[in-house]
């Protein structure tokens, strides 16, 4: 529990400074730590990174730094799709899930990867496009369980055109509204596989992982925002190959 309590408080701090990861922390921690079966950790790890992004968010919003327009246009359409995305993992077992999260680990880890750019679209990201993004983020989120983070910070910097901090507000925000989405449909699928969520595990990991959103948020400001996007990509790579290796 030691561990799994670290991991935690990592999920909170990856969160507090980069906005993003929480979910690709989280599902690990609950399978190979905790020792869940995948349906329930992906269910737990909504709830948790839902809890701890909500939490999170609230200093961000105080200090005027979420743009509620992209959370219309961008999480609303989202939450659809996590509900979508939790509906068809119905359809395939907790294996396919734990692969499909993996290379979505190594996906998430070449966008974290990659140099940032400084280019903004001219005029803007049209509306409808922002709308189908939010959805394939979201149908994603609720498939694999993860927050989606690490796509829509990059989504709302270079295509939206947000400063980072602002991104990293935004998102935090549209993360906690999927998850709490993905969350609500999953709590009905688990019954018919025997399973269960158990909640004192949940709230310890969302009291937890708020403290290291918070000490996050405060060492974001202080370090390098490429070098720890460049060494959490190699952490993802590190953790996708070791999934795929558990799995195959």
């Amino acid at each position: 529990m030691t561990l799994a309590l670290l991991g935690a408080l990592l999920i909170g701090l990856s969160l507090g400074l980069l906005g993003s990861g929480g979910s690709i922390l989280t599902v690990p921690v609950l399978v190979y730590l905790l020792g869940e079966a995948p349906k329930q950790a992906i269910a737990e790890s909504l709830l948790i990174v839902g809890g701890i992004a909500l939490l999170g968010a609230i200093p961000y919003a105080l200090r005027d730094l979420v743009d509620f327009r992209n959370v219309l246009f961008f999480g609303l359409p989202g939450m659809a799709g996590t509900y979508l995305g939790a509906w068809l993992s119905q359809f395939v077992s907790g294996q396919v899930q734990l692969l499909t999260f993996a290379l979505v680990m190594l996906l998430a880890a070449y966008f974290m990867a990659r140099p940032p750019s400084l280019k903004r679209h001219e005029g803007g990201r049209k509306p409808w496009k922002i709308v189908l993004d939010g959805l394939a983020v979201g149908a994603l989120t609720g498939f694999v369980g993860v927050g989606g983070g690490f796509l829509i910070v990059p989504a709302l910097v270079l295509l939206g055109g947000l400063p980072m901090h602002l991104a990293v507000g935004t998102s935090l925000l549209i993360i906690a509204l999927k998850s709490f989405v993905g969350f609500y449909k999953y709590l009905h699928l688990l019954p018919a596989l025997g399973l269960s969520v158990d909640y004192r595990v949940v709230g310890l990991f969302v009291l937890v992982g708020f403290l290291g959103s918070l000490l996050g948020g405060r060492v974001a400001v202080r370090l390098p925002q490429e070098s720890l996007r460049r060494g959490f990509a190699l952490f993802l790579v590190v953790m996708g190959a070791y999934i795929v290796a558990q799995s195959l």
